[in-house]
């Protein structure tokens, strides 16, 4: 590591709890971090972190009830007002304060944001973040997931324009920005004319994981599965981007009984309708579809021992295909997991797909918005063709370990806190929160 620093470093989000993707990359991150000697600390409206290494902030949290009525005021309308003005205002101070006694009690040297400077799901928490920032020139890294100009339910802006173009994201001297894409480093500067960083989603390729089979038993006898049923895993969010039709139309085309499709997360981030139709679809077309959310916990949290709970890296190892045909992604966390178990899937070729992950040259099966009889034709063959299922597998874990492991994570982040902590000022002085590490 360029940095012979041992940092405090502070993670900052809406939520840090459960298996969705910021949750999980955030993880990541902190792992890689704490593996080069760093301690890393955690700050959120909804957190499942220690209570010795996090705080709390409830208001924080995106699903916070007046956090929400500001959102019903601010997005698809042009009204404004002093009083909405003046709770945010408040509110955003509240946040605040909560953030810098975050940052004082952890004596923390560097703040890791992760996506809420990027979408507007907490504008206060934006707000907040941009002030303290601004105001203690902290060393901060933005990680950026997804932008507002990603999502249509943020457009038009309306009533949230002056509040989105302050913070989301801000441009600070102190704030080094990463995205997790080219495209996204594009618009970003586009837009914004910020410049960034791209780190890609990652995983620890360098560690193949283990396989505990009987686990694997348990959750599949939970699911009432039978030895020769077919185990197909959409380890996604049941929200309306994830394009969960087309997995019901593949096992419905797959005409066995056999078949069996498990969706691993939940819905509620953008409301239940969409849960509801798709519960429909599969019951108009005579599909099994078993909802095991209640049953996921995060992977990284200290293993479960229950038979009715189990990790979502057990899950992907008790599956025998994995369907992911998403219709936008920013990376596609749910692709490299399944590469990672050594586990054939199903990808819609979303943009960025097309744009940074299919030329390196991955075996999978590929579908341009739409299913055909041929691509149905080749998952069959694929399930019960276990030699042509290990070549895959094998191929595309060697060009994930190449392109999205952990090395190129550290390799990046070396760059970054070169930049945010140059050699030169380090070597005359030492900061007043670092810690030191036996």
């Amino acid at each position: 590591m360029v940095n012979p620093m041992k940092l405090n470093i502070g993670f900052v989000s809406t939520r840090f709890a459960g298996i969705d993707g910021v949750s999980l990359e955030s993880t990541k991150w902190a792992r890689v971090l704490e593996g080069e000697g760093h301690a890393c600390f955690w700050f959120a409206g909804e957190l499942s972190k220690s209570d010795h290494i996090s705080l709390q902030a409830r208001q924080a949290n995106f699903k916070d009830d007046q956090n929400q009525w500001i959102n019903d005021q601010l997005f698809g309308t042009h009204k404004k007002s002093l009083r909405l003005a003046r709770i945010i205002c408040n509110y955003k101070s509240t946040i605040a304060s909560r953030l810098k006694l975050f940052i004082d009690m952890y004596r923390l040297d560097l703040l890791v944001v992760e996506n809420a400077l990027a979408i507007p799901m907490h504008i206060p928490l934006g707000l907040a973040l941009t002030d303290v920032i601004a105001e203690t020139g902290i060393p901060t890294i933005a990680h950026h997931h997804d932008f507002y100009w990603e999502r249509d339910r943020y457009l038009p802006l309306n009533g949230s324009k002056i509040y989105i173009h302050r913070a989301f994201p801000p441009r600070l001297p102190n704030i080094e920005h990463v995205v997790i894409n080219s495209r996204a480093r594009a618009n970003l500067a586009r837009l914004r004319g910020i410049r960034a960083t791209v780190i890609p989603n990652v995983l620890d390729f360098e560690n193949a994981p283990s396989e505990d089979k009987e686990r694997n038993h348990a959750f599949r006898h939970s699911l009432g599965l039978k030895p020769d049923d077919m185990m197909l895993l959409q380890p996604t969010r049941v929200v309306e981007r994830k394009g969960i039709e087309a997995a019901i139309q593949l096992v419905k085309a797959l005409n066995h009984p056999r078949y069996k499709l498990v969706v691993s997360h939940d819905a509620g981030d953008e409301g239940f309708e969409y849960a509801s139709k798709i519960k429909r679809l599969a019951r108009e077309s005579g599909v099994d579809i078993r909802f095991v959310d209640h049953m996921v916990s995060d992977p990284f949290a200290p293993r479960p021992q229950s038979n009715q709970r189990f990790s979502l890296w057990e899950v992907y190892q008790a599956a025998d295909f994995v369907t992911f045909p998403s219709l936008y992604e920013g990376f596609g966390n749910a692709l490299l997991e399944a590469i990672y178990f050594k586990k054939p899937l199903l990808v819609n070729r979303y943009q960025i797909f097309q744009d940074e992950i299919e030329p390196k040259g991955f075996d999978l099966v590929k579908m341009d918005g739409s299913l055909t009889g041929e691509i149905v034709t080749d998952i069959k063959n694929i399930i019960d063709d276990k030699h042509r299922r290990g070549k895959m597998v094998t191929r595309n874990y060697r060009i994930a370990k190449e392109h999205y492991s952990y090395a190129l994570l550290r390799q990046q982040f070396a760059a970054i806190l070169s930049n945010l902590f140059p050699v030169q000022h380090l070597a005359q002085q030492e900061s007043p929160r670092a810690v030191a590490f036996s």
